[in-house]
């Protein structure tokens, strides 16, 4: 009987993600945001409006989020948002166990373009190049923002999931 007690009921469909620590603060401080369940391992995410990621950003960094671990994108398919994602990182002295916090910035397939986080996590440039590079998410006011992985002629964003590979790919100044 008592195993059965210690069993977690399964939420309610209806209910709301209960806000994090990282996410009072920025409610409190007057930050609007939207929380996100939480990953596997317990990391807050939030979803931002691309008009607030700068001061959001500018914020986390001020709270001590000094580290950008990686930024990507992520494509939810066809006909669907594509989504840039910041994975942030408390780093201090004698750090254990280091906040973390997620970031995501839903935009439209159509007009995908959200400021860059470069001028506060320089760490952005070639994160945010690479990104634009294969799924052609515009980050605005990049310093350099042109492809990285792929030829500068090459047509199309190759991570997008209604990507269409070409039949052949011309091997120019090859020898």
């Amino acid at each position: 009987m008592a195993e059965e007690d210690s069993k977690p009921l399964p939420a309610a469909e209806d209910s709301l993600v209960k806000a994090g620590p990282i996410s009072q603060w920025l409610t409190e401080n007057g930050f609007e945001h939207e929380c996100l369940e939480p990953d596997k391992k317990g990391v807050e995410i939030i979803k931002v409006e691309s008009d607030f990621l700068l001061p959001i950003s500018t914020a986390l960094y001020a709270y001590g989020f000094n580290y950008l671990q990686f930024q990507s994108g992520i494509d939810l398919g066809p006909g669907q948002d594509l989504v840039s994602v910041y994975h942030l990182i408390k780093v201090g002295d004698h750090a254990v166990q280091p906040e973390e916090i997620r970031v995501k910035v839903f935009l439209p397939r159509e007009n995908p373009r959200v400021p860059s986080v470069y001028w506060i996590w320089k760490t952005a440039d070639w994160q945010e190049r690479e990104t634009y590079d294969m799924f052609g998410i515009v980050y605005e006011g990049h310093p350099n923002l042109k492809r990285l992985l792929m030829p500068e002629d090459w047509v199309g964003w190759p991570l997008r999931k209604d990507y269409i590979s070409p039949d052949f790919y011309e091997l120019q100044d090859a020898y």
